[in-house]
């Protein structure tokens, strides 16, 4: 009698099994900790863009400098996560659903969606207004612009062919260009246009990598993913990719060839070596072998493929080497 009076009634939902036990309210750790993984941790590599147009003009040995880089790092990694909280927030119910999202805190139910709501919306105000505070009034402008457009795509755009391209790409260059705005440091049209099309090569790179694998996957495996890959072809994005491409790699050696450029901003006028003019051959390769991975459709986020293939760090490693050479001139 004593062990049947302590057992559970049975739930007719589950036909007739004991009912499962609710599950516990999340502690004040686990909000926290539910919090940090919402942000997105592993994506605040790409914030180290900030420091972009600074380190193309020469300008990242001052203290001024740092500091200044710092706060913008720090503001822009705000502003982003704000955008991965309002994010999961309002697509936390079709994320259950899905096989790999419904890990997420907010769609595992580790973060109510209206903290998330709350402390995304609150980080989102205070990003810009301590940019205005500390930084300079177009910082402001720029990192509000930033999450504007970043909630709009969350919201629509992400929904509507080509513009959810041009988000994500914007998304890239603005990165690149708050250091210099923050620095009130001129940007040069090749570095835009270098930056611009660099991105839109590994946003288009990554949609191609994703239409390849919807396409070859079985038709309850497609429906959980992204619905607007099977609006794009696979051809459409290789084109996308390829062109981008092209014109970065064009770009960024029409700079390099550049004749008469100042010293500071990556000129050669008394070094030992061109220094830019070599730094042509890192570049170029770490854009074909980045193109590999594209043309695998194994180039998935920007940052894994960075981290995880040794030989495109060493490039990378060696073009970081001889474009600074080529900045300070030696």
């Amino acid at each position: 009698m004593a062990e049947s009076a302590t057992e559970r009634p049975a739930d007719p939902a589950t036909g007739g099994a004991p009912a499962a036990e609710p599950a516990a309210p999340p502690t004040a750790t686990g909000l926290v900790v539910g919090v940090l993984r919402t942000a997105r941790p592993r994506q605040w590599i790409k914030n180290v863009l900030v420091v972009a147009a600074p380190a193309a003009a020469g300008e990242l040995l001052s203290r001024h400098a740092a500091v200044g880089l710092t706060i913008v790092f720090v503001l822009f990694t705000t502003a982003a996560s704000a955008v991965y909280l309002i994010n999961d927030a309002r697509d936390a119910e079709a994320d259950r659903a899905h096989p790999e999202k419904c890990h997420r805190p907010v769609a595992a139910g580790q973060v109510p969606v209206a903290l998330a709501y709350t402390v995304g919306g609150t980080l989102a105000v205070l990003a810009p207004l301590a940019a205005y505070l500390f930084c300079t009034p177009m910082t402001a402008v720029l990192l509000a612009g930033y999450v504007v457009m970043q909630l709009a795509y969350c919201v629509s755009l992400k929904h509507v062919l080509v513009v959810d391209l041009v988000v994500v790409t914007t998304g890239f260059l603005m990165r690149a260009m708050i250091g210099g705005v923050a620095l009130d440091i001129p940007l040069s049209r090749w570095f835009l246009i270098t930056a611009g099309f660099g991105s839109l090569f590994m946003v288009s790179a990554k949609r191609y990598s994703e239409a390849v694998m919807v396409a070859s996957a079985e038709p309850e495996e497609a429906g959980a993913t992204r619905a607007l890959l099977s609006q794009y072809t696979v051809g459409y994005l290789r084109f996308v990719w390829q062109l981008a491409a092209g014109v970065a790699v064009l770009a960024y050696c029409l700079w390099a060839l550049e004749g008469g450029a100042t010293p500071g901003a990556g000129g050669d006028s008394g070094g030992l070596l061109a220094w830019r003019q070599l730094s042509m051959v890192p570049f170029i390769l770490a854009v074909l072998r980045y193109a590999v991975f594209a043309d695998r459709a194994a180039a998935g986020a920007p940052e894994d493929v960075l981290l995880k293939d040794r030989a495109l760090a060493l490039i990378g490693l060696a073009w970081v080497v001889l474009f600074g050479l080529a900045v300070i001139d030696w």
